[in-house]
C-alpha cells in the first residue's frame, strides 16, 4: 500500500451511518451524492481502483468516476475485473469492449492456481495440489477440513478463493488504498450498515485499505433511471439527450443496437443481477428496467444469496 496509509486521509468514515435510500429522495439528489463521494475519493486517494464487473451497479460506479476524473482533472483509475473463469461470455466481451472504447485501463484479476492446475468449474480437486497460499486461506480462515474441494465461484470456499483472494493479491501487487464498489444499501442485509467510506484497516484479514461506496443511496429503479437519463445518453453520442427508456431489443433510437450501449446484454434479456453463468438466472422475460421492480426481489436468480453466507465473505474481504 503506499507509504502512509491512512494518515494521508480525511475521509469521514462514518458518512452514511444510519442513512438509507431514503434520505435521498430524488435521482438529483441521489447523483449529487454519488458525485461528491466520488471527487472526495479521487482527490485524496493516491491509488484507486474501481471494481467493476461489468454488471449495472459497477458500471454506473465507472461512469461517475470517469465523469468526475474528466470534469476536475483528476487521473481515471484503473478498473479491475475479477475474472473468477464462470462469467457468461457476452459479460466477458462487454466489459473488454467497452474497456476499450472508454480507453480504460484494464486488470483482470483471477487466482492464477487454477489456470495453473488446468482446473474447470465442478472439477474437484485436492486440497493437497494448491498453492501454499490456498491451502492456508482454506485451513485457518475457512476451516476446511476436507482433503479436496469442488471448484465453484458460487460455493463459500470457491468464491473466497476465486474473488477474494485474487482481489486482495490484486490489492497487494497494484499498491491499491480506495477501492471504489457498487454495492447499495438497498440490496442485502449484510449491507444496510455501510458506510461511503468505509474502512479495511485489520491486515490479518486483508491488504489495508478503503472501499468508496459512491452509490449506497441508490435503489434498482432509481439506477435504472440514471442509466436512462444520464449515463447512457452522456456515453453514446446518438442517444437522446433527454433519455429513453427502450421496450426491448428492437425499440432503440436512431438505429442504435444493444451492443452500441453501455448497457450489459443480460439485462435486455431479463436478468436483473449476474453472478455466474451457472448461478445466475433471469428473473422474467422483460428487460431488467421494465419489471416490477417494487414487489420481486432483485437478486432471487442469484445462487449464494444466504445473508448469512454473505456476512461472513464480506468479513473475509468480499464486496
Amino acid at each position: 500500500m503506499p507509504e502512509g496509509f491512512p494518515s494521508y486521509l480525511s475521509v469521514d468514515y462514518e458518512d452514511g451511518h444510519s442513512q438509507s435510500a431514503a434520505d435521498y429522495p430524488s435521482v438529483d439528489e441521489k447523483i449529487a451524492k454519488a458525485i461528491n463521494v466520488t471527487q472526495t475519493a479521487l482527490s485524496q486517494y493516491k491509488n484507486p481502483a474501481i471494481m467493476w464487473t461489468g454488471g449495472k451497479d459497477s458500471t454506473l460506479v465507472l461512469y461517475f468516476a470517469k465523469e468526475v476524473a474528466d470534469e476536475f482533472g483528476y487521473e481515471m483509475p484503473p478498473v479491475v475485473f475479477i475474472d473468477h473463469y464462470e462469467h457468461f461470455d457476452d459479460v466477458t466481451a462487454f466489459v473488454h469492449h467497452w474497456a476499450d472504447k472508454l480507453d480504460l485501463d484494464l486488470i483482470i484479476s483471477r487466482n492464477e492456481d487454477f489456470a495453473r492446475l488446468g482446473a474447470s468449474p465442478g472439477d474437484e480437486i485436492l486440497v493437497s495440489d494448491l498453492s501454499e497460499q490456498n491451502q492456508r486461506e482454506l485451513r485457518d480462515r475457512l476451516d476446511h477440513t476436507d482433503d479436496t474441494f469442488v471448484l465453484s465461484a458460487d460455493s463459500y470456499a470457491g468464491n473466497h478463493l476465486l474473488k477474494t483472494v485474487a482481489l486482495n493479491n490484486t490489492i497487494t501487487e497494484h499498491d491499491i488504498d480506495g477501492v471504489f464498489s457498487g454495492v447499495r444499501w438497498d440490496e442485502q442485509d449484510a449491507r444496510k450498515n455501510e458506510t461511503f467510506f468505509s474502512p479495511r484497516h485489520d491486515s490479518e484479514k486483508y491488504p489495508p485499505h478503503d472501499r468508496v461506496h459512491p452509490i449506497l443511496q441508490f435503489n434498482e429503479r432509481s439506477l435504472w433511471d440514471a442509466f436512462w437519463y444520464y449515463l447512457v445518453p452522456d456515453l453514446v453520442a446518438d442517444y437522446p439527450q433527454e433519455g429513453y427508456v427502450p421496450q426491448g431489443y428492437d425499440d432503440l433510437p436512431n438505429g442504435l443496437t444493444p451492443e452500441d450501449l453501455p448497457v450489459g446484454p443480460k439485462y435486455f434479456e431479463g436478468f436483473r443481477s449476474l453472478g455466474t453463468s451457472k448461478g445466475s438466472a433471469k428473473s422474467d422475460d422483460r428487460p431488467a428496467w421494465l419489471q416490477d421492480l417494487e414487489h420481486t426481489t432483485e437478486r432471487a436468480g442469484r445462487a449464494q444469496d444466504k445473508e448469512g453466507l454473505m456476512a461472513r465473505l464480506r468479513d473475509l474481504g468480499y464486496m
